[in-house]
């Protein structure tokens, strides 16, 4: 992967030590162990705010993790492409029919290493299910899916449990939807009830 926040000299240590502080002073507490496995998916949810992805860059330097997430494509013009690029992202044509679930799963394999994050309901806004793509993104590649927490009410933000995809995406969709009952997001009324 290329260069990152998450890997650049002198400027790492110096971001790790800003989003901790700035993480402390607004209250918010790291959630659950950083996933210990080499590659995994893992959840960013509730999505239901902008201020969402700021929060997952805080987290990822206070659990020490180096995140990768998908954006769409029009994120990464000029002049901001390169900016967001270093932030972790990789762009995503959601116009056009790119196979995205099984390219990712290649980008998986072909990886030592890759921790990254995908809104499964696709928007900030209210819809009736999530998108499949982070389930069958991790089954195709065989790594497991870790269940990203934002939980705006107690101010925690972090990792909670890890699922390995069975194949039944709706018995695992219960787990995970039982696991994101008493999880809030800014906007809890946006929040899109993980079911497909």
């Amino acid at each position: 992967m290329a260069r990152t926040i998450f890997n650049t000299p002198i400027i790492t240590p110096i971001a790790r030590w800003t989003c901790v502080t700035l993480m402390k002073a607004a209250g918010w507490k790291p959630y659950g162990a950083a996933p210990s496995m080499s590659k995994c998916v893992i959840t960013g949810a509730p999505h239901t705010s902008n201020w969402d992805g700021v929060l997952i860059v805080v987290f990822s330097f206070a659990f020490g993790i180096e995140m990768f997430w998908l954006g769409k494509q029009t994120l990464f013009r000029w002049p901001f492409g390169g900016l967001v690029r270093w932030l972790g992202g990789i762009p995503v044509e959601r116009r056009k029919s790119t196979n995205l679930v099984e390219q990712t799963a290649q980008m998986f394999r072909d990886a030592k290493t890759l921790h990254l994050v995908i809104a499964p309901e696709g928007t900030r806004k209210k819809a009736e299910r999530w998108k499949t793509g982070f389930y069958y993104m991790a089954l195709q590649a065989n790594i497991p899916i870790v269940l990203g927490v934002l939980d705006y009410k107690r101010r925690l933000g972090g990792f909670g449990i890890t699922i390995n995809p069975s194949g039944n995406i709706e018995a695992d969709m219960e787990l995970i939807r039982d696991f994101y009952a008493d999880i809030t997001g800014k906007n809890p009324d946006q929040f899109t009830i993980p079911r497909v």
